[in-house]
């Protein structure tokens, strides 16, 4: 007992040295509980998570369900309304068939650890999220990244892949707000052996006509061999879907660790999912999140214009380079009511730290005129 106390102190002298690293680099995260400011920092890009409509409806069918799913899909988790709604999302998304996950870290996880093999290459860009980067560590592929959006880089890295080749890129990247280049790229990969896995997470219920997302947008299903569509993020709750062929699905059903040795969605998470996506038909929400997108752009100042990453997505990023700089600025902005997080290194390489900031359909012409005017304030008095 002695001994295993000792070892406990050793552990604990070895976190706590690990943790004051960060605070010396200024980039020690805490947890905070929300704070009632205005909200320009979630995800929550059409308010579909606190809609009054939709939690009403799905508050008519909470009753008709069980609490839990019981067990993993291929135990007791599995039910009609999984296989329905799969279909569903399979075909609102232009696609053969989809395969639910508990969210869209796993799916990636899922996807890209079981599928490529040893001795195939997987080629991402070099911005894309954690859930894909640790999805191809897991994987036996050889990896290389490509510099962010750069189709000549990647026509380098492809000559030098061999086997089966995987490119994994994002349709809409979560830092920069910025657009992948889709149809330069599967143009570049039909003079190579390689598939397009496209990660749609922050495309899904902004982008295209119904929140469709950038390839089923431009046209693009077929170029697509597989995407993940997220839940977590405009459609307001949790979970996603790989999108693909059946073979790939049923592929991923024997296969996708992060799929057979978990516990199913419940049922009223997906009741919620399929309630959002009806919403999603109706464009009103969408049309007011691309006008208050313009409304805050055009209310910057244009000589702060090179400070923002150019985006026409939900995303806008004011980048100010240090980790302290950044809680600064970030600080200020909170004090005059407006809920904005600094993104610091390592989140964000060193020197492209920012102030990410989400715009949504809900916010009014008041606040995202207020928040530009503040913005605009503070950069004049550096």
């Amino acid at each position: 007992m002695h001994l295993y106390f000792c070892g406990m102190k050793e552990l604990d002298a070895r976190l706590k040295k690990r943790l004051e690293a960060r605070k010396e680099e200024h980039a020690y995260r805490q947890l905070t509980i929300p704070s009632g400011l205005i909200d320009f920092c979630s995800n929550d890009y059409l308010g579909l998570s606190a809609n009054t409509k939709l939690r009403a409806d799905l508050l008519q069918h909470f009753m008709a369900y069980p609490i839990g799913s019981t067990g993993s899909r291929l135990i007791s988790g599995h039910s009609l309304q999984a296989q329905e709604l799969e279909q569903k999302l399979a075909a609102y998304h232009s696609a053969e068939a989809a395969l639910l996950f508990n969210s869209g870290y796993t799916a990636n996880l899922g996807l890209l650890a079981t599928v490529p093999q040893r001795n195939d290459t997987i080629i991402y860009d070099q911005l894309s999220h954690a859930s894909i980067r640790e999805g191809i560590q897991l994987s036996k592929a050889r990896s290389f990244a490509f510099r962010h959006n750069d189709v000549n880089h990647l026509k380098e890295k492809l000559n030098r892949a061999t086997g089966q080749i995987f490119v994994v890129i994002e349709s809409v990247y979560s830092m920069d707000g910025d657009f992948a280049p889709l149809s330069a790229i599967i143009a570049l990969l039909e003079d190579y052996k390689a598939v397009l896995i496209v990660d749609e997470a922050h495309a899904t219920g902004v982008i295209g006509d119904k929140g469709e997302g950038l390839v089923a947008s431009l046209g693009l299903e077929e170029k697509v061999w597989a995407r993940i569509v997220t839940f977590g993020k405009a459609i307001g709750s949790h979970g996603a879907i790989v999108l693909g062929n059946k073979l790939l699905a049923d592929y991923l059903v024997n296969y996708a660790r992060s799929f057979i040795y978990t516990t199913a969605m419940p049922p009223h998470s997906m009741k919620a999912i399929e309630l959002a996506y009806e919403m999603l038909e109706n464009r009103g929400l969408l049309e007011q999140l691309r006008s208050n997108i313009c409304l805050f752009k055009g209310a910057i100042d244009p000589v702060w214009k090179d400070q923002f990453i150019e985006s026409d997505s939900a995303i806008q990023s004011l980048l100010c380079p240090g980790n302290e700089q950044a809680r600064a600025l970030a600080r200020s902005l909170q004090e005059q009511g407006f809920d904005l997080r600094a993104i610091l290194s390592p989140t964000v390489p060193k020197g492209k730290e920012r102030i990410r900031i989400c715009i949504h359909a809900f916010n009014t012409e008041s606040q995202l005129l207020d928040l530009a005017k503040a913005i605009n304030k503070k950069l004049g008095e550096k």
